[in-house]
């Protein structure tokens, strides 16, 4: 049916004369006619119905801007072409039946493939358009997605690959029970990575935007992207660490959410005080120390129970170890506790300690334990100074020390001191006794 196509047509006769003496221009003449006809359409589908439709789907130019970048529209238009080879190539006088029917399967595998690209950027655009929502954040898609991709792709290769052979898909899927074990170590990290990604999104473990830390991956900042294999964090330096989805699973690591989402930050520090310095305040001190506003109900209060104390112990009294005294350290334990309570940068429906740590070879802890109402880093930091600045500026007014290793400074004067005192003894005092 197809060899007399073109001398079917109304030709001139000379025309019909030289393609009926020569056959192979018939086949170039038709095969020419198919290519460009692909050609035509293909040019007014992604001119004309592609822009059309892109205008129709969203009027705003900015949103179908959006739109065009993944090119889901575009790449169906290419279907059109392979259809017409598809169809048109049966039309071709001259060509060899097997030679058709590789020309189908091959336009015919194009389909299957520009029908899966296609699916993938609507699969990208989903994507896009889901994340622009206020919760996406908290429950991110994308690694459920790229599942889908990757179900969309095999799919298409295998219906491809049955393409190309002429043969039906299910003698293909019939053969990949005996290939199951491979499949399964071939794709054993996308499973893993798969089920990790269900639990983390099922138990909110992790989102974009949280602070994490995993120190046996050198991982300490930011998320910025969840997906199905990995997961990547942007440190503190700047530098990005990728950490595959199946670690938050099998690893531990810390979550700041919740610190962020309480809305303080804590404050644990200790000063370290010299233990020497620690002793009893005499009438003096003390109303040196009343003078602090912070302090002076706190001296009353006390010195109160004191005197009530003592008062009982009646003639026992007489001997200091058996009454009960005020000591600076308790004192300045008591302003740091007023201090946190009127500080304007603390919260004060969190927990709030003042309190000793065990003694060591580097003095006295006195821990602080607090909350900042900020969680900013740079704010958090500066309060934290500030606190620690003003409590180390005010300990000589109580009489502490703040205990430090002998420097450089320190041991030089130490030995300047001791060649002083050597040298301002007489040759009368060296030689008494001998």
């Amino acid at each position: 049916m197809t060899d007399d196509f073109l001398l079917r047509l109304p030709l001139p006769p000379l025309v019909n004369e030289w393609l009926a003496s020569y056959p192979w221009l018939s086949t170039l003449a038709v095969a020419l006619l198919v290519l460009l006809a692909a050609w035509l359409l293909d040019l007014f589908t992604r001119q004309i119905l592609v822009n059309w439709l892109m205008r129709r789907l969203q009027a705003p130019a900015e949103r179908s801007s959006d739109y065009r970048k993944f090119k889901f529209i575009p790449r169906l238009a290419h279907v059109v072409p392979a259809l017409v080879i598809t169809f048109g190539v049966a039309l071709v006088p001259g060509l060899p039946e097997g030679v058709i029917v590789l020309v189908r399967n091959v336009a015919n595998a194009f389909i299957v493939l520009t029908l899966a690209l296609a699916l993938s950027g609507v699969l990208d655009m989903i994507n896009h358009v889901y994340s622009q929502r206020p919760d996406a954040l908290d429950r991110p898609i994308k690694g459920y997605l790229q599942v889908a991709n990757i179900v969309i792709f095999a799919v298409a290769v295998l219906l491809m690959i049955a393409t190309l052979l002429d043969r039906s898909p299910l003698i293909l899927l019939s053969g990949l029970g005996a290939l199951a074990a491979v499949l399964m170590l071939v794709f054993q990290d996308t499973i893993l990575s798969l089920v990790a990604s269900v639990q983390i999104t099922s138990n909110d473990m992790i989102r974009v935007g949280d602070w994490i830390e995993m120190p046996q991956l050198n991982a300490d900042g930011d998320v910025i992207d969840i997906a199905l294999h990995t997961v990547k964090v942007q440190n503190w330096d700047k530098t990005i660490t990728t950490i595959p989805t199946k670690r938050f699973i099998s690893d531990s690591f810390k979550n700041w959410r919740g610190m962020e989402e309480s809305g303080g930050r804590r404050i644990k520090r200790s000063l370290f005080l010299d233990q020497t310095s620690v002793t009893f305040l005499d009438n003096e001190q003390k109303s040196h120390l009343s003078r602090f506003t912070l302090l002076r109900d706190y001296l009353a209060t006390r010195q109160q129970e004191i005197d009530e104390w003592n008062a009982a112990l009646k003639e026992h009294g007489q001997v200091a170890a058996n009454t009960r005294r005020v000591t600076n350290l308790g004192t300045f334990r008591a302003y740091v506790a007023n201090y946190l309570k009127s500080h304007p940068r603390l919260r004060q429906d969190m927990t709030q300690i003042v309190r000793h740590l065990s003694p060591g070879p580097e003095g006295l802890p006195l821990e602080v334990y607090c909350f900042t109402n900020t969680t900013q880093w740079v704010d958090y930091e500066g309060i934290q100074s500030d606190i620690f600045d003003h409590l180390l500026s005010i300990l000589p007014e109580f009489g502490l020390r703040v205990f430090q290793a002998p420097s450089g400074v320190d041991m030089r004067a130490m030995t300047e001191n001791f060649f002083d005192r050597e040298q301002s003894r007489s040759p009368t005092d060296t030689g008494k006794g001998s």
